[in-house]
């Protein structure tokens, strides 16, 4: 097996035939610092004195990549040692390929607290701005990309307070599989309870194969231009997030092919880039090099609703504050169209805009007024091309720019098969199809492309059969009753026990209205049967009539079965609406009404999003769990925790991809795919619309697409589960939870956590499942039971915290099979089992309510114990529950107030033994261990002010300083529950 020293050396020597200066002479700091100061005199051509090197040096490093990154890119200024200022420049943007390109190995920096070696380090004009982090052929890249952000979250590391802070990428490598990934602040690979998954990018081609192989990537992506023109180019400084973004491949292709039809006027094109691929983020790219393109008189991208207006506007001036302003009407617009304000080149804005600009008829004479502009270079972007460019308005665009040039993204393009628009020539008539507005198709990036990269989930579909009498035909509409139960029968399962959220989309106003009140009533109805139920927060979406409102006209352009309602008892539709807004403002504390619709709106999808707060952070009485709608929100809204789609309105190609998309936003392996319930039996649709957008001629799409099939799903967990057997066998052990703690060695132990982590995978995918029938339910149940399974949940957690605490100590000094280990705790933790459901759970089980007691004690510290959300506090928690009184009834309140009284308790009595052990004053030390709290810094050197009234020696005091840290540190480590305390790492 190829070993890392050897994959490194195979590296350098085909960077080094790529032209790069290979300099074994660099170390360390000392010598790294030095070749930079070379590099920056040779391209800034000035010499500096040691002084004041040393204070540009100062002056240039910063603990903060995203500063540190603005300024590697802008023009930035020193005054030299006789008062003389020097403009300086740290990379040559414009002219990428004239900087100086170096590749080091093995690079040593010594910090406070440890010393980092970094494999493998492309240098800029002497700036380290790439690492290459390289490991084993058998081991997973997870690892490196681990190490890389460990060594970024040590204190006072050397990203932060060294040349290395302008580091901006990071590539990783087992040589066949290669990754990369943009560095930033605040970057964690895993999120204990709350793991969100880190974005990496694998290379591609123009056809989206990938190039993974580390050979293969050195030669396309680290050619010396490619990996300039990528850092200065193809990076994105996301102001408001302050954060790095690297564009994908798909998004560069695209781009690249905007920017040579332009400057080789080649005419128009289009791009299909699926939803969910970051089209803004590419449209803004594309902005943004137009903009400096002198030829080009404006930019404008365009967009078919007022939302959607606000929603770009407000994304591209994240990217770049204040890169384009609000056009507020038709004339602000026409105002910034004659504008000749460089900040006005670049306009966003609507179709509906720009068709009254164009529109002849105007009694303020725009069209007259943007005469000027006819003979003018143009440029138009389209947002979702094919729902705005089939109608007048492009039409009215063309005959008035006949020199424009027209760029249009779709996820769903037109194609003659879901063509509905036709254009007349001669006696020749001929559907519109996107290929025949825009001319060529430019790169495109399908929704299989997307799946298949883990951009985006699959889909799983619930086709609903009905019960007795109840039977669904393809689109037809059932019982509103019965797709309401359904409803309430499977949202807990469909949305991981609502941890997200869903949509139900129906065929009419009428129907929003009906299903609304239906919901309404069946709730108070279940409430009162049951004291137990937990009714759903259910919030409605549609817009009112127009009347001559400009802004509710705008927000109907694109919502044709609103716009057709509102025509037909308009005054019984204001109603209804004012009643779902008045119930909304009750149910959720704000003022709202229909004559501000647009806020109503806005605050609904805000809320849609905040499904993303724990309920301890952001109380579940604030978000909502359904949201009825007609046309809107089923096109252009984004949130990742929105899973589920109910279906009860007829969809097809285009309308059914753009609504099944809402659901697939990819967060982290609580969430495996996208869920849609269908209630209109649209199999033939479904079908159709696969066949029609996956970009695939092989006909493998339907598999791409969907997620396995429940029976497949329960034979894969029979079979991982059965593994788990095995392997207990082989250790001599009976296949149950307890054994776990008689596996002998951390070999064994990390088996366990592998094996058990893959069986809670699967049950995490087949918990969600809302299609399993009562004989499938069982089967899961045999194969492995529920309160078995949960037990096997503590065991895994407790081992894994055993292990992490070993990779945690020792770190690289750990053995190799604990380094590799990823534990993923969010695949342990529960949405629904938080701090207040156990409390809650701990009161309806004492005796003061006898007839609902619902677990033991030890039910509940099993309960307890299972889910890793509460890692932080069982330990606390489980002593607490221990020491309750089963027999004497306690609201929740009380016991959340008893639970604060206990661990304060606890707390001193812990700080008091710490404190006599040491021969310390007890207040002494907790004054010292709340000040370290208040300012989240822990000063080692302190604790021998501490120590000062013992008078012992030199010697002894350190001793003593040592082991009272010992002790210390555990304490400081449960009071910050997760969050970090700096300097707490120097001293464990």
């Amino acid at each position: 097996m190829t070993k890392e020293f050897q994959i490194e050396e195979s590296l350098v020597n085909q960077l080094k035939a790529q032209k790069y200066n290979h300099r074994p002479d660099i170390t360390n700091r000392r010598t790294l610092e030095e070749n930079f100061k070379s590099k920056f005199e040779a391209l800034n051509r000035v010499r500096l004195s040691d002084s004041e090197f040393k204070r540009l040096r100062e002056d240039i490093i910063e603990p903060d990549v995203f500063i540190a990154s603005k300024k590697l890119r802008e023009q930035q200024f020193f005054q030299r040692e006789d008062g003389t200022p020097l403009h300086y420049t740290l990379v040559n943007n414009k002219d990428w390929c004239k900087n100086d390109f170096e590749v080091i190995s093995q690079l040593r920096m010594n910090t406070e607290n440890s010393n980092q070696r970094y494999d493998i380090i492309l240098l800029i004009n002497g700036l380290p701005v790439v690492q290459v982090e390289l490991k084993r052929l058998d081991i997973s890249p997870r690892k490196a990309m681990q190490q890389i952000v460990d060594y970024k979250n040590e204190p006072s590391n050397s990203y932060a307070n060294s040349l290395m802070c302008y580091m901006q990428l990071f590539i990783v490598s087992n040589r066949s599989n290669t990754i990369y990934f943009a560095n930033n602040k605040k970057q964690h690979f895993q999120f204990n309870a709350d793991e969100q998954f880190l974005p990496i990018y694998h290379l591609a081609d123009e056809n989206n194969n990938k190039i993974k192989h580390l050979e293969d990537f050195t030669e396309r992506f680290l050619k010396k231009c490619t990996l300039g023109e990528m850092i200065s180019k193809y990076m994105v400084l996301v102001e408001t997030e302050q954060k790095l973004l690297v564009m994908r491949p798909y998004q560069i292709y695209a781009v690249k092919a905007i920017d040579d039809c332009v400057r080789q006027s080649r005419g128009n094109g289009y791009i299909w880039h699926t939803t969910g691929s970051g089209k803004t983020l590419t449209s803004f790219k594309a902005s943004t090099l137009l903009k400096d393109n002198r030829k080009i008189e404006k930019c404008l991208f365009v967009v078919d609703r007022k939302d959607l207006d606000r929603q770009t506007r407000e994304e591209f001036n994240k990217f770049q504050e204040g890169s384009v302003e609000e056009n507020t009407n038709t004339e602000t617009l026409v105002r910034r169209l004659l504008s000749t304000d460089y900040a006005d080149k670049v306009i966003v804005t609507t179709i509906q805009k720009l068709g009254l600009a164009l529109d002849g008829t105007n009694k303020r004479n725009y069209k007259e007024r943007l005469e000027p502009l006819r003979d003018k270079h143009m440029v138009f972007i389209f947002d979702e091309c094919h729902r705005s460019q089939f109608g007048e308005n492009h039409k009215a665009i063309k005959e008035f720019f006949p020199y424009a040039q027209l760029f249009g993204f779709t996820g769903t393009p037109i194609f003659e098969d879901n063509a509905t628009y036709f254009e007349v020539n001669g006696n020749e008539k001929t559907l519109k199809t996107t290929k025949s507005i825009f001319q060529h198709e430019l790169p495109k990036y399908t929704i299989t492309h997307a799946i298949d990269d883990r951009n985006v989930l699959k889909f799983h579909i619930d086709y609903y059969k009905g019960e007795g009498a109840v039977n669904a035909k393809a689109g037809e509409a059932i019982a509103q009753k019965a797709v309401a139960e359904a409803i309430f029968d499977k949202h807990d399962k469909a949305t991981n026990q609502r941890k997200f959220n869903a949509v139900l989309a129906t065929a009419s106003i009428n129907n929003a209205i009906e299903y609304y009140r239906l919901f309404k009533e069946l709730q108070k109805q279940k409430q009162a049967e049951n004291p137990d139920f937990i009714p759903l927060n259910i919030a409605c979406v549609f817009s009112p009539p127009a009347e001559g409102n400009k802004d509710i006209q705008q927000i109907q352009e694109d919502l044709a079965q609103e716009k057709e309602d509102n025509k037909q008892n308009p005054e019984e539709k204001k109603a209804a609406l004012k009643e779902i807004i008045a119930d909304y403002n009750t149910q959720f504390g704000t003022n709202h009404n229909i004559n501000n619709f647009d806020l109503y709106y806005q605050d609904v999808q805000s809320r849609i999003k905040n499904q993303k707060y724990s309920n301890k952070d952001y109380p579940h009485k604030n978000k909502i769990d359904i949201t009825i709608v007609v046309d809107m929100l089923l096109t252009g809204f984004d949130s990742k925790y929105l899973n589920t789609l109910y279906v009860d309105k007829n969809l097809k190609y285009h309308g059914l991809i753009q609504a099944f998309s809402r659901t697939n936003r990819v967060l982290n392996d609580t969430k495996p795919y996208g869920n849609i319930l269908d209630f209109r039996s649209q199999h033939e649709a479904v079908n159709q619309a696969i066949t029609l957008f996956s970009g695939e001629e092989d006909g493998k799409a339907k598999e791409i697409w969907m997620v396995d099939p429940a029976p497949v799903v329960i034979d894969k967990y029979q079979e991982a589960v059965e593994k788990l057997g095995v392997f207990m066998e082989e250790h001599n052990l009976v296949s149950e939870p307890q054994e776990v703690y008689n596996l002998k060695g951390d070999a064994a132990r990390i088996a366990f956590v592998k094996n058990f982590k893959e069986v809670q995978r699967i049950k995490t995918q087949l918990d969600q499942y809302t299609d399993l029938d009562e004989t499938q339910q069982e089967k899961i149940e045999k194969i492995l039971p529920k309160e078995t399974l949960q037990e096997f949940r503590s065991s895994y957690l407790e081992t894994a915290k055993q292990l992490r605490e070993i990779q945690q100590k020792e770190g690289e000094g750990a053995p190799d099979d604990i380094q590799q280990l990823d534990f993923e705790f969010v695949l342990f933790a529960s949405a629904v089992i938080d701090y207040d459901y156990i409390m809650s759970l701990i009161a309806d089980s004492t005796q003061k309510k006898p007839s609902k007691q619902k677990m033991t004690k030890t039910q509940v510290i099993s309960l307890l114990k299972s889910n890793a959300n509460l890692m932080d506090e069982e330990e606390d928690l489980t002593d607490y529950i221990e020491q309750v009184d089963w027999t004497i009834g306690q609201t929740a309140e009380e016991l959340k107030n008893n639970f604060e009284t206990y661990k304060v308790e606890k707390y001193d009595k812990e700080l008091a033994d710490i404190a006599n052990k040491h021969g310390l004053q007890t207040a002494d030390l907790k004054t010292f261990v709340e000040k370290i709290m208040g300012r989240m810094i822990f000063d080692g050197e302190k604790l021998t002010d501490l120590l000062e009234p013992l008078e012992l020696s030199w010697k002894e005091r350190r001793t003593k300083e040592l082991a009272l840290m010992e002790d210390v540190v555990p304490q400081l480590k449960k009071l910050a529950q997760g969050r970090e305390i700096s300097g707490l790492a120097a001293y464990e």
